[in-house]
């Protein structure tokens, strides 16, 4: 009997303060909505929405704020606490230009009836008169540079050069700003052990300025054909030029060993002709008596190519 009567203690107990905790919820609920249905002032930074700014022209960001002092009820002024307000400036009708600069002196008035509703009272502007200077656009296209840090696994290596698209870009902007763009470089690309083929994107470093340019692109694709690479040699014969009329040479030796790095796939297609190899005879010098040789063709399925002997000796006969 008593461990009944201490549990129904309880419950009523427990209802108290529930109906407790509810009253002083609702009490809080009433004073927030009491406080926010007052009037406050108060200076509030308003970002400037530039509109309609005419194409030929790029503005320069001279004026980015308006300090407004404004009076309205606390609802409203949570609005403008939780979300960035905004004052929109329409290049089409709200401005003059003059010279370089565009000039937006518009009155508190026409502030009022144009960019707040009833609720709002507008007590004051700072600054009163906002200046845009503005630049003619300039347009030019401007390489891309790879930043890139590739390694390839051992015997691997990619098939031609790397391919970027799109290679160059188009930059808008202000004369002052593109004509001093040379190229636009990537951001760091690192691939290791590099042994399928590449084909990924990377974005654009862009300049510090990049808020008044127009870029036809952002990022670029980087693709290259990834292979198995081997190396061979071949024994390529000496083509000796420019020999005056009347002078006779003997060279030895008459052929040199030619290294060269090319794809697993094409290995066997590689033959001897398709390599040349000269002496000129026209870049010796006074007391000279070796040849320099100089490998002028190479095929396009090696990626490298050098010749293993440096020096050809030669006897002139008359």
């Amino acid at each position: 009997m008593g461990k009944i009567k201490s549990k129904i203690a309880a419950s009523i107990k427990s209802k108290k303060l529930n109906v407790f905790f509810l009253f002083l919820l609702f009490s809080f609920v009433i004073l927030i909505v009491s406080k926010l249905s007052k009037d406050y002032t108060n200076t509030v930074s308003f970002q400037i929405e530039k509109i309609n700014v005419p194409q030929e022209h790029v503005i320069l960001n001279d004026s980015v704020q308006l300090n407004i002092t404004l009076k309205t009820h606390g609802f409203k002024w949570l609005n403008y606490y939780f979300k960035k307000p905004k004052v929109q400036v329409d290049f089409s009708k709200d401005v003059i230009k003059k010279n370089k600069t565009y000039i937006y002196n518009k009155s508190k008035a026409y502030l009022n009836n144009t960019q707040f509703d009833k609720q709002v009272e507008l007590l004051s502007i700072n600054p009163d008169t906002l200046f845009f200077r503005f630049d003619t656009n300039m347009v030019k296209k401007v390489p891309v540079t790879l930043n890139a840090s590739i390694n390839y696994a051992i015997g691997y290596n990619a098939l031609n050069a790397i391919a970027l698209q799109p290679d160059s870009v188009v930059v808008i902007g202000p004369h002052v700003l593109v004509s001093k763009i040379k190229n636009l470089p990537t951001e760091q690309l690192v691939l290791n052990d590099v042994r399928d083929n590449i084909d990924t994107k990377i974005a654009l470093k862009l300049p510090k300025a990049h808020k008044d340019l127009t870029l036809s692109a952002k990022q670029i694709s980087v693709t290259a054909d990834v292979e198995k690479f081997t190396e061979g040699t071949l024994k390529i014969p000496i083509n000796v030029i420019n020999v005056p009329k009347g002078v006779t040479i003997k060279i030895f030796p008459k052929e040199v060993t030619v290294a060269y790095y090319v794809s697993l796939k094409n290995f066997q297609n590689v033959v001897a002709t398709d390599f040349e190899v000269v002496c000129n005879y026209a870049k010796i010098t006074e007391n000279q008596s070796v040849l320099v040789p100089e490998l002028v063709r190479v095929p396009n399925t090696v990626k490298s190519a050098k010749i293993n002997n440096k020096q050809i000796e030669f006897i002139i006969t008359k």
